[in-house]
């Protein structure tokens, strides 16, 4: 076996769904650390002055959260630790399918998946409808909203595809050629769908643009953090993979 081949992505399904399943657990342990230090201090934020538009007190007839806050804090590991769990599968599964259709060896293809999920599921929605703090959002246009949230999510996949579709089709062009290409075929897909989205804009104009600025960044971080650890934790496990195959066919030889 060469060195080439050695480093594919190889393994059964179930394997390759064990190392999904750890490197998401990873992940998604490493963006609730994100969460919980950089993330929370600016919901606490946004509670304050939600609770100080509501009047700074609480009625006595007025229920008590299912959860208090200590409870949500520590909640959101094991709750990204799921979620993580979930696109891992998801991740491993994709990998699975993409590796027939590719010669990139095993990390490439891992940091590649994770960078076009990043940018399907994260990217492309968040600079459309980016995430908002509590205080801001109306509660009876949230069905709207996640119609929108589903419909921006569809069109990331959609600009994915479409820019990995260019780049395989102008395969017999140079490298960076083919680069400019794909990206340029993302950006017309998302620009597109940009203006065909409706705009939602719910931010109340006294609320502080400094806090919502930091919010948006925070969530921008956290799920930045969950895609980059999710594919360099699938890459290192899969070299670490290729590695112990090339030391078993050294050993034979």
């Amino acid at each position: 076996m060469s060195l080439s081949e050695s480093q594919r992505l190889t393994g059964s399904l179930k394997t390759l769904l064990l190392r999904g399943l750890l490197a998401g657990l990873i992940a998604g342990l490493l963006a609730g650390t994100v969460g919980y230090f950089i993330g929370e201090p600016k919901v606490e934020a946004a509670i304050a002055i939600e609770e100080a538009q509501a009047g700074g007190h609480s009625h006595g007839d007025e229920e008590e959260p299912l959860v208090s806050r200590t409870g949500q804090k520590a909640g959101q590991f094991l709750a990204l630790g799921i979620y993580g769990l979930a696109i891992g599968a998801i991740f491993a599964t994709v990998a699975n399918v993409a590796r027939r259709y590719t010669t990139l060896p095993g990390a490439q293809l891992s940091l590649g998946l994770a960078a076009g999920g990043w940018l399907a599921i994260v990217a492309v929605p968040f600079f459309k409808y980016p995430a908002n703090p509590p205080a801001v959002g109306d509660p009876e246009t949230i069905n709207d909203r996640t119609w929108l949230w589903v419909a921006v999510v569809l069109l990331g996949f959609a600009a994915v595809g479409v820019g990995v579709y260019v780049f395989k089709l102008l395969r017999h062009s140079l490298p960076t050629l083919r680069l400019i290409g794909a990206v340029a075929a993302f950006v017309l897909v998302t620009a597109v769908g940009y203006i065909l989205l409706p705009g939602v804009n719910e931010v109340k104009s006294d609320f502080p643009a400094s806090l919502l600025w930091e919010f948006r960044v925070a969530s921008l971080a956290e799920t930045a953090t969950l895609w980059l650890s999710l594919g360099l934790a699938f890459a290192a496990l899969t070299e670490f993979a290729s590695r112990g195959v090339r030391e078993k066919d050294s050993a034979a030889a």
